[in-house]
């Protein structure tokens, strides 16, 4: 299980190669590039104002929501442990200029690798099932934050990624809770987004972490919580049964007919 970090950084170097490539427009880099704002409605509905904050964005991937974030006047950190993908957001922050750094690295290293204190910790959509860990998680985004400053958190639902997406019924196939040495190991040769690239690494090591979990390893690190919030859309299409929402950025959620599933939730929480 020690080897867990090399698999996915090998996965996620593929990966992020491919995405800044962005051939399938998932990411809609050149759409940021001309001005636009990629962050998605849920979280642009949730952060409130973040001009003049210190934003820390784990796991910020090559950087893009970390640099509209940037754009919304914030002074923005975003760390990520593929070089690929920090190498990608350096050229990113360096061809618009926006006020944001970006440090490869662990995202359990955190607050050995960056500096200073921050009004907000910004962690959205499929980072934290990358941990095996969520408790040391949360003292990380605890130590990073000043008092009184918050974390912000959107995730895909526990309860949906328990779900095989293969299936057109959406059958259960996974337990609700990942032991830290059992991961879930995933063979994917193509990414997310509709690229039809292969990834050279394939394998990729992923935990579940139930809501309770997250909630209580939030607590235990000196965090109150403010809101928790479940949502009825991704912004990604977990299933090829989901259809895009119409007039919504890039989210998509179950069809017309099908029951009605949370498919995201979103965590906010303030060190005392």
């Amino acid at each position: 299980m020690d080897d867990y970090i090399e698999i996915n950084r090998r996965n996620w170097n593929d990966r992020a190669a491919i995405h800044v490539k962005d051939e399938a427009g998932g990411y809609r880099v050149q759409a940021f590039l001309d001005g636009a704002d990629n962050l998605h409605d849920i979280e642009h509905a949730e952060i409130g104002d973040v001009k003049g904050l210190r934003i820390a964005h784990l796991q910020c991937h090559f950087g893009i929501d970390t640099l509209c974030l940037a754009r919304r006047g914030a002074s923005c950190v975003g760390l990520d442990f593929s070089p690929v993908a920090i190498a990608a957001a350096r050229d990113l922050q360096a061809r618009t200029g926006l006020d944001a750094q970006f440090v490869e690295g662990n995202v359990y290293d955190a607050r050995k690798l960056i500096s200073g204190d921050f009004d907000m910790v910004y962690v959205t959509w499929g980072a934290i099932g990358w941990l095996p860990d969520i408790r040391r998680w949360a003292k990380v985004v605890s130590a990073l934050l000043k008092p009184g400053g918050r974390l912000y958190l959107l995730e895909g639902h526990p309860s949906l990624m328990t779900l095989d997406e293969k299936t057109a019924e959406l059958r259960p196939a996974y337990d609700w809770r990942t032991p830290e040495d059992r991961p879930l190991v995933m063979d994917e040769e193509t990414t997310y987004t509709g690229d039809t690239a292969k990834l050279a690494h394939t394998t990729t090591m992923e935990w579940l972490h139930p809501l309770s979990d997250v909630v209580n390893a939030a607590i235990g690190a000196g965090l109150r919580i403010d809101a928790l919030n479940e949502h009825e859309l991704l912004a990604w299409q977990f299933a090829p049964l989901m259809v895009p929402v119409e007039g919504r950025r890039r989210m998509w959620k179950l069809p017309d007919g099908f029951p009605r599933l949370p498919l995201a939730f979103s965590l906010m929480a303030t060190k005392s």
